[in-house]
C-alpha cells in the first residue's frame, strides 16, 4: 500500500503542476498543449478528489483516536468521538479500494468515439434482422446516453436486416463503455419466416473499434487505390445513375472499404477515409496489444470475432454474458437499448481481473 500512496503524493503534484501551467498565457495560445493538459487534467480529477478524500478521513482518525487516548470526556461527547472513529476508519477502507481502482492502468483508447461494425454470420436472413436488432439497440442505449450516431456504410436486405453496417458514435466515454461489445453475438428465436415454428439459432459479429485522429496516424495517399461505381440498394432500391459510390483500396494490405450511403461522391469519400483510417489503426493496436495479450491473459474475454460472448434467447426472454456468467430475464429491455446493467458488470469483472493481476506482479 506504501507504494500507492507514493505514487499518489507524485500524481498530486503533477496535478497541481498542471492547474498552474493552464494559467500561463503561453499554454493557452497553444491549442495542442492547451488540449494535452486538459485531457491529463480530465483523467487525474477523480484520482485527486478521491485521496483527498482518503487524506481528510485520515486526519479525522488521526484527530479522534487523539482525543480518545487522552480520556476525560463525558459519555455523550465520548460516543460522538468513538463514532467518528469508526465511520473514519470505514471510509479509509473503502476509498482505498476506490483508489486501487482508479490507479489501475487505463487504456487510452477509453475517451475515443467508435465505430461499430455488425455483420450478420451463420443463419442468412434471419442473421441480417438480427443484425437489425442489434444496431437498433446499440443506437438507442445511444441517444440515452446523449451520444450521437451516423451510420457510414449499410447493406441492407429485402426484408429490412442489415448483411453488415458500420456507424460511428461519438461521446464521452464511447468507447469506455462500448468496447467490451467487440465478439460473437448467438439469437435462438423463431423466425418469421419460419413456418413450423421452429427455434433456430443464428449468429451476428460485432467490431467496436476506437475511432483513429488523423494527428496519430497518417496515410500515404500514394498507398489509397480510389474507384468509383454507381450505388445500389435492396430490391434496386436508391440505385444512383450516377457514379458517387467510392472504393478505396488500401494498398500495402489489400484492405478494401467500400461506402455508397450519400448522394455525393465527396462525402461517401469522406466516411469510406473514416472507416479506412479506423480499421487501419485497429491493426496497429492489435499488433501492439497482441504482444502484450502473449505475456498475460486478457481480463473479460478477448474481443476476438471468433469468440462467442453473449447468447439471447427470445422464448425465454433471456439474455446470457458467456464472459462473466451473466444472466438477465428481461431481454425486450435490453434490446431496446436497456444495458447499462450488462455494461456495469463487464467493467467490474474486468476492474477485478486487472486487480489480481497487478497484485500477482
Amino acid at each position: 500500500m506504501a507504494d500507492i500512496f507514493d505514487k499518489l503524493s507524485l500524481t498530486e503534484k503533477r496535478f497541481d503542476e498542471i492547474n498552474e501551467k493552464l494559467m500561463d498565457p503561453n499554454v493557452v495560445n497553444d491549442q495542442h498543449a492547451y488540449r494535452d493538459l486538459m485531457r491529463e487534467l480530465k483523467h487525474l480529477t477523480p484520482i485527486i478528489d478521491k485521496y483527498r478524500e482518503y487524506k481528510a478521513a485520515k486526519d479525522n482518525l488521526e484527530e479522534a483516536k487523539e482525543m480518545l487516548s487522552e480520556g476525560g470526556l463525558d459519555k455523550e461527547f465520548k460516543e460522538m468521538v468513538q463514532e467518528q472513529y469508526s465511520e473514519s476508519q470505514q471510509a479509509i477502507e473503502d476509498l482505498g479500494e476506490e483508489l486501487k481502482i482508479l490507479l489501475l492502468p487505463t487504456d487510452p483508447n477509453d475517451d475515443k468515439d467508435v465505430i461499430i461494425e455488425i455483420r450478420g454470420g451463420a443463419g442468412g436472413e434471419e442473421a441480417a434482422l438480427f443484425a437489425y436488432n442489434l444496431y437498433r439497440m446499440y443506437t438507442m442505449y445511444a441517444e440515452a446516453k446523449g451520444w450521437k450516431t451516423e451510420i457510414l456504410s449499410a447493406n441492407e436486405t429485402e426484408l429490412g436486416g442489415f448483411k453488415e453496417v458500420s456507424f460511428e458514435v461519438s461521446g464521452e466515454g464511447a468507447y469506455s463503455r462500448l468496447k467490451f461489445e467487440s465478439g460473437v453475438h448467438r439469437v435462438q428465436r423463431v423466425p418469421e419466416t419460419e413456418a413450423s415454428g421452429r427455434i433456430h439459432t443464428s449468429t451476428v459479429t460485432v467490431a467496436v473499434l476506437p475511432e483513429a485522429e488523423e494527428v496519430e496516424f497518417d496515410i500515404n495517399p500514394t498507398d489509397i487505390q480510389v474507384d468509383t461505381f454507381r450505388a445500389s440498394g435492396a430490391g434496386g432500391q436508391h440505385v444512383n445513375k450516377t457514379e458517387s459510390a467510392i472504393r478505396l483500396t488500401y494498398l500495402p494490405t489489400g484492405l478494401v472499404v467500400e461506402c455508397q450511403d450519400e448522394r455525393s461522391q465527396h462525402k461517401n469519400k469522406d466516411k469510406a477515409m473514416k472507416i479506412l483510417r479506423t480499421r487501419l489503426y485497429e491493426q496497429a493496436m492489435k499488433e501492439a496489444t497482441d504482444k502484450i495479450a502473449s505475456e498475460r491473459k486478457a481480463q473479460v474475454g478477448t474481443g476476438d470475432r471468433s469468440e462467442r460472448i453473449r447468447t439471447y434467447n427470445y422464448p425465454q426472454g433471456r439474455i446470457t454474458d458467456h464472459r462473466i456468467g451473466l444472466t438477465l430475464y428481461h431481454l425486450e429491455q435490453n434490446m431496446n437499448g436497456d444495458i447499462d446493467e450488462i455494461i456495469d458488470a463487464l467493467i467490474t469483472a474486468d476492474q477485478a481481473a486487472k486487480l489480481a493481476a497487478e497484485s500477482e506482479d
